[in-house]
Formats: C-alpha cells, structure tokens, sequence
C-alpha cells in the first residue's frame, strides 16, 4: 500500500480557531474578495480554499448549515452540483489541468476538516505534481500567489450564469 502525506495540512489543523462557522460566517460577512468567495448562488457559493492542495482548490459551499448531502432538499442539491460542474469548467478554461479530484468527506472519521458544515472539494491535479519536495521536505509549493489566483478565477466565473 502506498502512502500519501499532506503534511503542510499541519497549518490549517494548527491554526486557531473562530468560534462558530467559517462556511457561515464567510458569506454574511460581505467581503468576497477578504473570504476569497468567487460565486455566489440562491442556496450555495464558491470558495477558493485558504490551505489548498494545489491552485485553484476550491469549495462549493452550502448557505445553510448542515453535515450531509441527505439533508439538503432539492433545490439545493440540484444547485451543489450544477455549482460544482461550473468549478470543472472554469478550472479547466483557466488552468488545464491534467485532471481533477472531486470530493466530499462526510464525518471527521472520513477526513472532514469541518465537518459540521458540508462542502464539496475541487481539486484541479497535474502529472506529477506529487513530488519529493511534498512528501520528503515536508512542504506544498503553490507557484501561485492566492490573490493572484483569486483574480483569474473571478474574472472566469464571472463570465458564467447560474
């Protein structure tokens, strides 16, 4: 069996904590560009993720506070996924990436790092970007400054209509 480490994880499970939840919090706070929200739909928005895997990580987020896709109805439902579609088309368009992981964790035992919130994880994923400087140095290189990031991805969401 292989392995694969994220240790540069290390800094969101060490980062202290606001109470309440950010996936609440963020959105009413009315500062996409500070919360780093990129679309915002009727019952879910789009997030970039603060300690990404790689560029362009990014989260479909509910509005309403639940921890599993069995409570959402389906409206909200439909508009997660119609959400998440968009994050592939736009990461494509704009990264080119050899591929993409999408995911969702239900429970902390299956790695959800806020797991009272649901969310949906966009990854986009390149040949070979998983490396000795990733599992032996112990640290993620994002080539990429978020902001600058934050900027190509906006300007492509907002050529979309939900």
């Amino acid at each position: 069996m292989d392995n694969l480490y994220s240790p540069w994880r290390i800094d969101y499970i060490l980062t202290e904590k606001k109470k309440g939840c950010i996936f609440c919090i963020k959105p009413q706070e009315n500062d996409d560009k500070k919360y780093l929200i990129l679309k915002r739909g009727k019952f879910s928005y789009i997030i970039m993720n603060l300690f990404p895997y790689n560029n362009a990580h990014l989260m479909v987020v509910p509005y309403r506070h639940v921890s599993n896709l069995s409570l959402l109805n389906d409206e909200e439902l439909f508009e997660l996924i119609k959400l998440t579609q968009l994050c592939e088309k736009v990461i494509n368009k704009v990264y080119t990436p050899d591929g993409l992981n999408v995911g969702i964790n239900l429970g902390e035992s299956a790695g959800a790092g806020i797991a009272e919130h649901l969310h949906v994880h966009i990854v986009p994923r390149w040949n070979g970007d998983t490396n000795f400087i990733s599992t032996v140095g112990n640290t993620r290189v994002i080539p990429e400054k978020m902001e600058d990031t934050y900027n190509k991805l906006l300007k492509a969401f907002e050529t979309y209509e939900l």
